[in-house]
């Protein structure tokens, strides 16, 4: 694996199931780039996500993933894998019976953070980072949906991963919010994580040209929109 890439595939195959959806999938991502994924529902896109976080298996080619060689990663070892990942769902996936604070400090000490202080020092920088600093009490349900949003990008921020995966991170809010949700990672690879967004709106990537990597007819390309 080239020691500059936090993600390296080579002649992989992805699979959903017993079916291969991608194959002979080679790219490569590096430190604090933003890297567009895109694709028709069905293509791959999610199931491509999946298998670089370990919900799916790795079985063909080559896939290392932040120093991690999924094709023979062991179960015990898949924590670890993801505490160097930070994930984002359409979906924000909150716990709505607890304000911002705990959803953030339940994930730190879920990954061995034990100090209090150094607890609410962490979730102090990443609320910062997404300018909720002042949201750090609210419930999630008197949240706009950005904001929930951002609340679910701090808390993947937490570990300090090596790379963002957002899946339609965006799908669920209107064009002024999606476009604050996307400058906040934007901003985040700017200050070195990488971060791969598979998304639908391509009028996203007019606005913020960006690489883009398409899954189609069963591969992934390099791709440009027109």
């Amino acid at each position: 694996m080239n020691n500059s890439s936090i993600i390296e595939l080579e002649h992989a195959t992805i699979y959903q199931r017993d079916n291969a959806v991608l194959s002979d999938v080679t790219f490569s991502i590096g430190p604090g780039e933003f890297v567009y994924l895109i694709g028709k529902t069905g293509s791959g896109k999610s199931s491509l996500l999946k298998t670089l976080y370990a919900e799916l298996p790795s079985t063909e080619g080559t896939v290392n993933v932040a120093g991690f060689d999924l094709t023979d990663i062991s179960r015990k070892e898949i924590p670890f894998l993801r505490r160097k990942l930070g994930i984002v769902f359409q979906d924000f996936q909150l716990l709505d019976d607890r304000n911002v604070e705990a959803n953030l400090e339940f994930v730190l000490k879920a990954t061995g953070w034990y100090d209090e202080e150094q607890i609410s020092l962490r979730i102090d920088e990443v609320l910062d980072n997404v300018g909720l600093k002042d949201k750090r009490k609210s419930m999630p349900y008197n949240l706009s949906g950005g904001e929930r949003q951002s609340v679910a990008i701090a808390r993947a921020m937490l570990n300090n991963p090596d790379i963002i995966l957002a899946d339609e991170p965006t799908g669920n809010l209107d064009p002024e919010t999606t476009l604050d949700v996307l400058k906040v990672l934007l901003h985040i690879a700017d200050n070195g994580t990488a971060v791969l967004m598979a998304t639908h709106n391509y009028g996203l990537i007019h606005k913020y040209p960006g690489r883009i990597l398409k899954c189609e007819n069963h591969k992934v390309i390099c791709a440009k929109v027109e």
